[in-house]
């Protein structure tokens, strides 16, 4: 007869041991993760969150430059960004379901086509608006939107295959998911603020998008190089 893992205790008899064990395990495996995830994930999701919010501010500028400060022009960078990090999720969850062992790469090129559009956007942006200056409000609104579309939605896209790839690796999902959406919010606060106060102050407009754009490459980089091999 093979007897179950049952102590005694001193107050209402028998408790199954096996929980206990089974529950510390558990506890032990959530501190390990989130401590995994705060020493790799964390800081870089704060970069791209700062990378983001650079973006944001100073392209609204350069539509400032080609079709004037107006509400038409605030209008079209708030609701492409808007759409886009909708419509990136959507896809990013998508990629994750079709993706899942591949995660980490998928993030890393995102992050790379994020940074390299950045880099072109300040060619790219006044060229755009060169093209149809002289269209209708329409036309100018439809270029801008489908341009920046395509960066936005790359944005949205790196919450869900992160977050994927928390619940797959690490098997912790609420503390993970909060600080990965925390420090990502975060960044993007720092980052629109850093714009405003430094970046275009002390670096310029230029400057100040290319630094953005280093961010994105640099994250790139850590999660192909670094995190992808760990």
């Amino acid at each position: 007869m093979i007897r179950k893992p049952f102590v005694e205790t001193s107050e209402s008899g028998l408790v199954d041991t096996t929980t206990g064990a089974a529950g510390t395990q558990r506890a032990c495996v959530d501190t390990t993760s989130i401590a995994q995830i705060r020493a790799g994930l964390i800081p870089l999701f704060f970069l791209s969150g700062i990378a983001a919010l650079v973006y944001q501010v100073c392209w609204q500028r350069m539509l400032f430059v080609a079709f004037g400060v107006d509400i038409d022009s605030v209008t079209i960078i708030v609701s492409t960004f808007m759409f886009g990090l909708g419509v990136g999720a959507l896809i990013g969850g998508e990629l994750a379901d079709r993706f899942p062992n591949h995660l980490l790469t998928i993030f890393s090129v995102i992050e790379l086509t994020i940074g390299l559009f950045g880099f072109l956007s300040h060619a790219l942006i006044p060229a755009v608006g060169a093209i149809t200056i002289r269209g209708s409000l329409t036309t100018i609104a439809v270029a801008n939107f489908f341009l920046l579309l395509v960066p936005t939605t790359m944005m949205g896209a790196t919450l869900p295959v992160l977050v994927a790839h928390v619940v797959r690796s690490y098997k912790s999902i609420g503390v993970s998911i909060g600080l990965l959406y925390f420090v990502n919010t975060l960044g993007a606060a720092v980052g629109a603020a850093a714009t405003g106060l430094i970046g275009l102050y002390f670096l310029g407009l230029a400057d100040t998008i290319y630094a953005a754009a280093t961010l994105n490459l640099l994250v790139s980089a850590a999660v192909w190089f670094w995190l992808r091999r760990a």
